[in-house]
C-alpha cells in the first residue's frame, strides 16, 4: 500500500482535531480558509487511510473521583499464559491500559483508582489472576506530560 501524502493543510486540520475532536468542520474551514466540504474531503480521506481512527474525548477522571493513577508491571509464570492473562485484564475496568512488553514486565499497565485502598484492591486482582507470578507497583505522583501534538510536528518536519 502506497503511502499517504499529508500536506499542510492536511497537517492544520489534524492539529485542530488534536484540540478537539468535535470542532465543527465548518470552524476548521473558516480558520483555514477553505471550504467545509473540503474539510469533510480531507478528513474522510485522512480516516479511509488509517490515518484518522476515530475520534474520542478526554475524561477528568479526578472530578469522577478516581484521581489516584498507578502503574502496575506484571510479572507471568509463563509467556504463554500472556493471552489468558490479558483477557482476565480486561474484565477489571480500573485497568484503562495494557502493554506486553519486552524487559522486566511480561505486561504492563495503566490503573485508575479512588484512592490507594482501591488500588490496592485492583492491585490484588490482578495478582490473583491465575499465571500472575507477581506485580510491581509505581505510583504517579503527577502526569506531566501528555502531548498529542508535538510527536505529530515532529513528524510533519520529517516528510
Amino acid at each position: 500500500m502506497a503511502k499517504f501524502r499529508l500536506d499542510e493543510v492536511d497537517h492544520q486540520i489534524l492539529d485542530m482535531l488534536i484540540d478537539n475532536t468535535r470542532v465543527p468542520f465548518t470552524d476548521i474551514a473558516k480558520k483555514l480558509l477553505i471550504s467545509a466540504g473540503t474539510v469533510h474531503v480531507r478528513v474522510k480521506k485522512m480516516e479511509d487511510a488509517g490515518i484518522i481512527k476515530g475520534s474520542s474525548l478526554t475524561i477528568d477522571y479526578k472530578k469522577l473521583g478516581y484521581s489516584f493513577i498507578a502503574y502496575v508491571g506484571v510479572f507471568l509464570q509463563n509467556t504463554s499464559q500472556t493471552k489468558f492473562v490479558l483477557e482476565r485484564i480486561n474484565l477489571i475496568p480500573y485497568v484503562t491500559v495494557a502493554h506486553v512488553t519486552t524487559g522486566k514486565f511480561n505486561i504492563f499497565c495503566k490503573i485508575r483508582a479512588k484512592n490507594t485502598e482501591h488500588a490496592k484492591d485492583i492491585i490484588f486482582m490482578l495478582d490473583d489472576i491465575d499465571g500472575v507470578y507477581r506485580t510491581e507497583t509505581m505510583i504517579s505522583l503527577e502526569e506531566s506530560l501528555n502531548d498529542k501534538k508535538r510527536l505529530m510536528h515532529d513528524i510533519f518536519r520529517e516528510m
